[in-house]
């Protein structure tokens, strides 16, 4: 389809940009993101933003920093955390200083808000900074998605946070070693509800509903099944979980064929742009700074490819450290919106990333971190999905939570290396969190699983 096609209510007709020089607002956008990315104060502030990102991850608790930089100063403390992280590497990437084991890379990416620095880093030229050719391939859904990089069809993919835990675990799919490398977005989803519905607010109400996830090893799926549970109805007797593809979300609940769903966005908001449902709540609500979806790998290309993955590693980040910017939101909604990308009106994303938004119900809002781009993938987030896994029945007997969270979301061997640096270790990247106001400890995952009072011991049949 034309990008001026007449026709489309969803198009602007302008034939060009505000200033003349390009022939879209969104070339406009991504050549003034460009710019900025380009600027000396940027470039220092994302080199230092990669570094505090990946330090972060070995000291999660600020008073262990302290102590451990007055224990050893400044320049022996970076010279250590050197050893253990590829900051080096990293920097040398950006001057093209390692050679990279392989340059032309597809990487698949589902149409929705949740791979904003993975598709923004396309037109903005991060990929192409570190000498990369990357097709960023717009996939129809989370298990071709799979299957592509099953397959080796994808060198590296847009994921749900737990499908490398479950793809490495065997679940759903053959047994294959994969990693987060980045936690793409936080926040960033909701419950959305039919209109016929705005009188039953009330999850006890929701007996019977139909609601759509995106995919069964998904935060989606996960978070909507607490929720319903703390309200004391059973996911698996009480409701229906159906998969659905995001982008056919809104029309199956336009249809009746959904009463609900728990999806990314744009789609929640694009129901009330079409004016077919509303926003029950963000998932924000349940669990502050939640991840939902993450950039990764497999182990075996991170093994033969190091120079080409930190390069990936450093694009990526790069366009995070923008993309958590507000002041960028609006430009950037206009540089992922194009038929290429996520093919949505731009008002829609625009609503989504600055956190403006109409609810359907009358109201306008405004939350500003309704969706946000923390990379760090913090282990306790892998520890939390394992007792879901385990708590819904998809895992079963003993689980070494820790042992798994640090085979496939990176930067897991703290421990380990900060002994090497003969250091007291810490607990690792495992910072405690509540959902729904209940208290998570990463380290007492086992009796967390247990704890609930609705749980399976194996999936129904």
């Amino acid at each position: 389809m034309s990008a001026y096609d007449p026709y489309d209510a969803d198009r602007p007709l302008r034939l060009g940009c505000a200033c003349g020089q390009h022939t879209s607002d969104a070339e406009h956008a991504a050549a003034t993101l460009r710019e900025r990315s380009e600027a000396p104060d940027v470039v220092a502030s994302t080199s230092a933003f990669i570094e505090a990102t990946l330090v972060k991850a070995l000291f999660p608790q600020d008073a262990l920093r302290r102590r451990f930089l007055r224990a050893v100063g400044r320049k022996t403390a970076a010279a250590a955390i050197g050893s253990v992280l590829p900051l080096h590497a990293l920097q040398a990437m950006a001057q093209d200083k390692a050679p990279l084991e392989k340059k032309d890379l597809k990487i698949g990416f589902i149409p929705i808000t949740c791979a904003t620095p993975l598709i923004m880093a396309h037109p903005l030229g991060f990929y192409s900074k570190q000498g990369l050719n990357v097709e960023v391939v717009k996939t129809a859904g989370w298990a071709l998605i799979r299957d592509k990089m099953l397959n080796k069809e994808y060198d590296a993919t847009h994921f749900l946070s737990p499908m490398p835990l479950a793809i490495s675990l065997g679940l759903g799919s053959q047994a294959t070693p994969m990693n987060v490398a980045t936690i793409q977005n936080t926040n960033g989803q909701a419950i959305t509800l039919a209109m016929k519905h705005k009188d039953k607010r009330d999850p006890k109400d929701w007996k019977g509903f139909k609601f759509a996830v995106p995919f069964e090893y998904s935060m989606h799926n996960f978070l909507l099944r607490y929720y319903v549970a703390e309200h004391g109805l059973d996911p698996d007797r009480d409701i229906q979980i159906r998969v659905v593809p995001p982008p056919e979300m809104v029309a199956n609940l336009r249809a009746g064929n959904i009463d609900g769903f728990l999806g990314p966005d744009p789609f929640n908001q694009r129901a009330v742009f079409e004016e077919a449902g509303f926003i029950h709540l963000l998932t924000k609500e349940l669990w502050n700074g939640h991840p939902c979806c993450a950039f990764g790998t497999s182990t075996e290309f991170i093994q033969k490819h190091p120079n080409t993955f930190a390069a990936l590693f450093r694009a990526v980040l790069t366009a995070a450290a923008m993309a958590r910017e507000a002041k960028n939101r609006e430009l950037i909604a206009k540089v992922i919106a194009p038929q290429a990308y996520l093919n949505q009106p731009e008002t829609v994303i625009a609503q989504v990333l600055t956190g403006r938004f109409a609810d359907g119900l009358g109201q306008v809002k405004n939350v500003p971190d309704r969706a946000d781009f923390d990379p760090i993938p913090w282990q306790s987030m892998a520890v939390w999905m394992l007792t879901q896994l385990k708590r819904w029945g998809y895992l079963k007997g003993d689980v070494n939570y820790k042992q798994i969270a640090e085979k496939v979301f990176l930067l897991t061997d703290a421990k380990k290396h900060m002994k090497a640096l003969g250091q007291a270790a810490p607990e690792g990247a495992y910072p405690k969190f509540s959902v729904m106001n209940k208290p998570f400890d990463p380290d007492k995952a086992e009796a967390y699983a247990q704890s609930f009072a609705i749980k399976r011991d194996a999936r129904p049949a």
